[in-house]
């Protein structure tokens, strides 16, 4: 969720429904279960990249059902693993947890080390945003669950929460090299959102490390993604990111224009919560 520019959160995945039915399904009934689910699970990935965080729940509820109707010990991880994504992203913490150590448990019991891995780099991203581990401590950890990771979009996980345990540590250069890692598989992967949301964390990075005319131009590049796809909250988020990074380098006339187009974004999306933050970051500015 773009919640804060400085904190990378993330997440992904979605749906399908089946009636229950007293009459063994063939195989093709169960494959057609799962080819649907699959399909879902990628759609949500775009939900929750959106942030549209209440819906995908919704969505995974249906698809972790699929997931038990037809067994697959698989899927049913990868539910858990999304679930545990997006309850983080809004913030009930503890459930998410309990998520990934679900699909953890799993993964160890049908031995599927890929699957074992992603979870425990999930769960790391979590511990460096909750501060629950340090960043030298899952630098170590995600280092070596890393060798089990054949999925590029895994990958692309794992270079994200390198890139941000090594800005933790205010090692500026080597997050930014990681997330462009993460960066080049999203956007060979066509995913714009997700893409635009590595840009926003570099954006971050640069922030954080003086380089503000740098960071400013992350943002035009995630700008120019969320146009591309549509993404008004992502486009809300950038704008608001802008004017962090302005109210930072004392250009409050520009940080004040960024969060209007910012406000008026999520005043057509309806988010009254945002609008008051929104309003607060303005109202900070006229005190300076």
């Amino acid at each position: 969720m773009k919640k804060n520019i400085f904190i990378l959160i993330t997440s992904f995945f979605l749906i399908s429904f089946v009636s229950c039915s007293s009459i063994p399904k063939n195989t093709g009934d169960v494959f057609t279960v799962r080819h649907q689910t699959e399909e879902n699970l990628r759609k949500a990935n775009i939900e929750a990249a959106r942030s549209n965080f209440e819906t995908a729940i919704k969505l995974l509820d249906d698809c972790r059902r699929n997931a038990i109707l037809v067994d697959d010990s698989s899927l049913f991880i990868r539910v858990s693993l999304s679930r545990g994504n997006v309850l983080f992203s809004i913030n009930r913490i503890d459930e998410a947890y309990t998520e990934w150590n679900h699909a953890i448990t799993e993964a160890r019991r049908i031995n599927n080390a890929e699957l074992l891995s992603i979870g425990l780099i999930y769960k790391a991203r979590g511990d460096i945003v909750s501060g629950r581990e340090s960043a030298q401590a899952v630098l170590l950890d995600i280092e070596y669950q890393s060798a089990h990771l054949r999925n590029r979009l895994y990958i692309a996980s794992y270079w994200q929460v390198k890139g941000l345990a090594h800005r933790s540590l205010g090692q500026w250069e080597e997050a930014e090299n990681a997330i462009r890692r993460s960066l080049a598989i999203h956007e060979s992967e066509k995913l714009l959102e997700i893409a635009s949301y590595d840009w926003y964390t570099i954006a971050s990075v640069r922030s954080l490390s003086g380089k503000f005319s740098e960071a400013l131009e992350a943002l035009e590049k995630a700008i120019e993604l969320d146009r591309r796809s549509e993404n008004s909250w992502g486009l809300g988020a950038n704008y608001r990111a802008m004017g962090d990074v302005y109210v930072r380098d004392r250009r409050f006339t520009e940080a004040r224009n960024a969060y209007e187009r910012a406000k008026a974004i999520y005043e057509a999306l309806g988010n009254r919560s945002e609008i008051a933050e929104i309003d607060r970051r303005i109202n900070s500015i006229r005190n300076n």
